[in-house]
């Protein structure tokens, strides 16, 4: 089992030093997600740690992007709008152990990281 384990891991070292930046993106937006899921279930199971560590995962994934944004582009303001007020939400979520909030995050995730497919798409 541990030679599967380590080949699994070695495939996802490759698969992130062989990505491309747009291909980052859409994997930290899917770890996002699945973090998010993660706290979810935490949540619902009374894993009060297992959702703490998920929600700040997502939290440090959000901060990750806006440290990336160009704000020579005006969009940029947009993103950074978006971005805090998830962080405000994960905090709230975080701090109130509150589903309900995590699971509009993971909305706005999913449209995010869809938008972000279809942006490749037409890249392409």
């Amino acid at each position: 089992m541990a030679a599967a384990n380590d080949a699994y891991a070695q495939y996802m070292r490759n698969k992130i030093l062989t990505a491309s930046p747009a291909e980052l993106t859409l994997m930290l937006y899917e770890g996002a997600i699945k973090f998010c899921n993660i706290a979810i279930i935490g949540l619902e199971n009374n894993d009060v740690e297992k959702a703490h560590n998920n929600i700040m995962k997502v939290q440090r994934i959000i901060e990750e992007f806006q440290i990336t944004l160009n704000f020579d582009y005006p969009i940029a303001n947009d993103f950074n709008n978006v971005y805090n007020y998830l962080i405000r939400r994960l905090r709230e979520a975080n701090m109130e152990k509150d589903k309900q909030i995590l699971e509009e995050v993971l909305e706005h995730l999913r449209t995010m990281r869809d938008t972000w497919k279809e942006v490749m798409k037409t890249a392409h």
